[in-house]
């Protein structure tokens, strides 16, 4: 017999890792493998810190810029969120062997946004400024072709050159729900915008957005596993607390849980953001099995089967 209290959990599947995510980790490893340490890495590859030590252990140095890599044969890795254009070209005139682990999902919206501006249409990037996928793709055209939107009344306020001649994009790991609120102003606003032939938001943030949206409305508290700089984590907390949840906390590892606030709970649901790997759910999972007797179930609401391969130039070196 046990005196602890029994928790109900109910784990979010889809949650962690998405195909984007394993790729780009996938392509330091196997640069190290391949080239030896160090390797650099510009930006986190990931949103997600235990990563980035579990990597630096290996032998990744990262930096935020390529003037902070000295001349060297090593390879540079760009990161799963895309960088401007400008990056790659300066690492052309240095010589630097760059290997590119932009995410696939990430590239379409450049693409994308470089289709209407040779069409002649002027850009309207949704998405939250300083972000480094909002960064890189307002990076792939001249300065002033992309207007950044985070906000309706950013909509409101637009003032564009024609409003004949406009086109939207995504950020890939926006809230689907404050997304179409603000493809619906777009489109009061300005009724002959065009817009993606796929929507750009990914198919694992949806995934994980909807298995929230099915968990949060039944359970008394929710853990989205994941960095509080990972775009994607932090929408999956928002979605929770307006699913319905009242206690939806962001936490990396089990050191971050306030135990005082999940004291008094019967049920629990866990998910994880594209960036968090399972073993700290797994770390976390086994912190509240030491305070509580867990009864398990996994709430499925998507398959997923989506692979990328890895960067072209590992490919080749494979």
């Amino acid at each position: 017999m046990t005196d602890k209290p029994k928790l109900r959990v109910l784990l979010c599947a889809p949650r962690g890792f998405c195909a984007g995510v394993v790729r780009a980790i996938d392509a330091v490893e196997e640069a190290l493998r391949i080239h030896g340490a160090p390797v650099y890495v510009r930006h986190e590859i990931v949103h997600n810190k235990y990563v980035v030590e579990g990597l630096r252990a290996k032998g990744a140095i990262f930096v935020e810029e390529l003037d902070e890599v000295p001349d060297t044969s090593k390879p540079v890795i760009f990161s799963a969120h895309g960088v401007p254009k400008a990056i790659p070209e300066e690492a052309v005139a240095r010589n630097i062997f760059a290997i590119d682990a932009t995410c696939p999902l990430v590239t379409k919206v450049h693409r994308e946004a470089e289709l209407h501006f040779r069409q002649g249409r002027q850009v309207i990037l949704v998405g939250h400024a300083g972000h480094p996928e909002v960064v890189g793709t307002i990076g792939q055209l001249p300065p002033g072709s992309i207007i950044l939107v985070q906000t309706v009344e950013d909509i409101e306020n637009l003032q564009p050159k024609d409003e004949e001649n406009l086109a939207y994009v995504t950020q890939t790991t926006l809230s689907i729900d404050d997304t179409r609120s603000m493809v619906d102003a777009l489109l009061r606003r300005f009724p002959r915008m065009i817009g993606p032939h796929r929507e750009d938001i990914c198919y694992a943030t949806t995934n994980r957005q909807e298995a929230v949206k099915h968990i949060a409305p039944v359970v008394d508290a929710l853990l989205v596993v994941g960095s509080s700089n990972s775009s994607n984590s932090q929408r999956l907390k928002e979605v929770a607390e307006r699913s319905g949840c009242k206690l939806a906390r962001l936490v990396l590892r089990a050191e971050d849980v306030d135990w005082d606030l999940f004291s008094g709970i019967t049920s629990l649901g866990i998910t994880a953001g594209a960036s968090a790997p399972e073993i700290l759910v797994e770390e976390i999972m086994d912190a509240f099995a030491e305070r509580f007797e867990l009864h398990v179930e996994t709430v499925s609401t998507a398959d997923e089967a989506v692979f990328f391969p890895l960067p072209r130039e590992l490919r080749q070196a494979v």
